[in-house]
């Protein structure tokens, strides 16, 4: 198996009717875990990273771990830079080594967005690399950054924004939210129908631990190839992390706390893998 690019494992996926999973690390030490787990699926993952987590464990680290990982191992990973908003960060990550940015114009005017995804296209693309874009926003809060109300994608927008942008995949906002897992999303799925019936793009689910679980054949059979999940995995580490560290001696090795944490990241990893992959 290789390290790959975003429009190579999403082109597998359209011809074997799969989602990819696509799950945010937020430290360097959750990545082997990540990527043993989809190892122990037989399926492929991407591994994506804010600017912010990129920037504080290094872009060039989380390279390597993945295209080491991925040429020594059965398995396809793909690294992937997630809701760049910068053109530098997303220049950062190219020449660091990524296979794939994501270009989050969709806060910017409709033009704007299309100017600026086409000039991450032509730089990304002449590089091997690939781009997700965005149209509709996704409400909620990531990273420190917090849109209040989300929008849905207009089909007549997605529709002119792929016209003039060759990006690999598009986000649409389709009634999730960033950051949420106390409660589940009801998903617009007159909408998503119609995006799968207008749109010649795989489609991407942003916010995808508030989607609940049944939801997700039929989002896989209407388009949806690639499926973001980023705090559930937050969530369940954190909570490890605070019960391990609360109850072991300070001189106690790290590992003993981090292992178990890493372990309830293996678990919800392989538990999705096999959802999106239709076993």
């Amino acid at each position: 198996m290789a390290y790959k690019t975003l429009k190579e494992v999403l082109k597998e996926a359209e011809e074997l009717d799969f989602t990819v999973g696509a799950f945010n690390a937020h430290n360097l030490e959750m990545v082997p875990t990540m990527i043993e787990a989809a190892h122990d699926e037989g399926a492929p993952i991407i591994i994506q990273t804010s600017v912010s987590t990129a920037n504080t464990e290094g872009m060039r680290n989380f390279v390597a771990v993945c295209k080491s990982m991925a040429e020594h191992e059965a398995v396809d990973v793909v690294l992937h830079l997630d809701h760049a908003r910068e053109l530098n960060d997303i220049e950062a990550a190219i020449e660091a080594g990524y296979s794939s940015v994501m270009f989050d114009g969709s806060l910017l005017p409709f033009k704007e967005n299309i100017e600026k995804t086409m000039r991450v296209v032509e730089y990304a693309h002449k590089r091997g690399v690939s781009v997700e874009g965005e149209i509709g926003t996704i409400g909620g809060t990531e990273e420190g950054f917090t849109v209040k109300e989300g929008s849905y994608t207009r089909p007549e927008d997605a529709v002119a924004f792929l016209r003039e942008c060759d990006v690999d995949a598009l986000a649409v906002g389709v009634g999730t939210h960033h950051g949420q897992f106390q409660s589940k999303t009801e998903l617009n799925f007159a909408l998503i129908e119609e995006l799968n019936q207008k749109l010649n793009k795989p489609m991407v689910i942003h916010g995808g631990t508030g989607v609940k679980e049944e939801d997700y054949h039929r989002l896989t059979v209407n388009g949806i190839r690639k499926f973001n999940v980023g705090t559930e995995l937050l969530v369940a580490w954190t909570e490890e992390a605070k019960e391990m560290f609360g109850k072991t001696e300070v001189n106690s090795s790290l590992r003993n706390n981090i292992i178990p944490c890493n372990d309830q990241v293996h678990k919800i990893i392989k538990h999705k893998l096999a959802l999106f992959m239709n076993k």
